[in-house]
């Protein structure tokens, strides 16, 4: 009989980086040097977690060797596993909250500072994108219920939620006619541009696409598509309940998903919930941010956030019913 071979499967590297912020809310970005993979891309600084290190310790000790700088207090961002055709990274993120020293390159690398919108135009690892997604995602997601038959309530709840500062929305209307969905579409892409707020359109890629604004991807839509439906310029999220979907949106480009239920919910009885801690084992694997969903309250956020989260999405947590 033939003898088989096993493939041996290369360890994954842990890589620790800091987001630094300055005076005026600038994030530093280091430059990768000549000879190093990716080498001219610009990414946060930080590096590889040594045998032994916790990655806290790690990070203190690549800033300081890297840009010389003595780090504070620090929080987590977000983890992103990525593979790369020559190697696996787990990249931990965590956000300096504060450090002394003036920040330079100690090895020769250029250093800049600039703002979170202004990376989207930088050349960055791959690996670095899902950072910069949860660098600028807020940490709720609210989702509109359907609307009923009073349009003018269903519009000043869609207002209240502007007025309680939320800045990324979901807009819900699947079941309503075409007609009155661009209307609702219209009406609320007016308020929010007046508040400075993101929609995601959830399910209507034309509608999006004509209005300019993100789309959400129910899972069965996603499971079908090949392709990032829509230009980079503009949020894409989906709706996911298992490591498959999540997979896939990653594969696909999706910006950021929702993933649940997490706990029970009135409005699907007999889905089984994941529980925190199947949801923890989900995100912990998935390359983007996830938001937790499923009868949740902005109250769960530091649950949600313990868990790996990038925040809590729902409904009934956010919305007002236009009082």
């Amino acid at each position: 009989m033939p003898r088989q071979t096993r493939l041996i499967q290369p360890p994954i590297i842990h890589v620790v980086a800091g987001i630094l912020r300055d005076g005026q809310g600038r994030i530093l970005l280091a430059q990768r040097p000549p000879g190093k993979d990716l080498a001219g891309a610009w990414e946060f600084p930080g590096g590889k977690r040594e045998p032994g290190e916790s990655p806290e310790v790690a990070l203190r000790r690549e800033l300081a060797e890297e840009i010389g700088i003595d780090t504070g207090a620090v929080q987590p961002l977000i983890a992103v596993r990525w593979h790369y055709p020559e190697k696996s990274i787990l990249l931990d993120a965590y956000e300096v909250c504060d450090w002394r020293g003036s920040a330079h390159g100690r090895e020769g690398q250029a250093l800049r500072w600039c703002s979170v919108d202004q990376m989207r135009a930088l050349p960055m690892p791959p690996a670095d994108k899902p950072v910069v997604a949860a660098l600028r995602l807020p940490s709720h997601y609210p989702i509109t219920p359907e609307p009923g038959d009073d349009d003018a309530a269903f519009l000043r709840g869609f207002g209240q939620l502007l007025d309680h500062g939320e800045s990324c929305i979901q807009l819900r209307c699947k079941n309503v006619s075409a007609s009155r969905r661009r209307a609702f579409a219209q009406a609320a892409c007016a308020l929010a541009r007046d508040a400075g707020a993101h929609i995601l359109i959830n399910g209507d890629a034309s509608l999006a696409e004509e209005l300019g604004v993100g789309l959400h991807l129910p899972s069965s839509v996603l499971m079908h598509l090949t392709q990032r439906p829509i230009e980079t310029d503009r949020w894409i999220a989906a709706s996911c309940h298992d490591a498959r979907e999540l997979a896939h949106s990653a594969a696909i480009g999706v910006d950021f998903v929702v993933l649940g239920p997490v706990q029970p919910t009135s409005s699907h009885p007999h889905t089984q919930a994941l529980g925190w801690n199947r949801f923890a084992e989900l995100v912990a694997h998935a390359p983007l941010p996830v938001y937790a969903l499923g009868g949740l309250t902005p109250a769960d956020l530091p649950a949600a956030k313990a868990a790996g989260a990038q925040g809590i999405a729902g409904i009934s947590g956010f919305w007002m019913n236009g009082r």
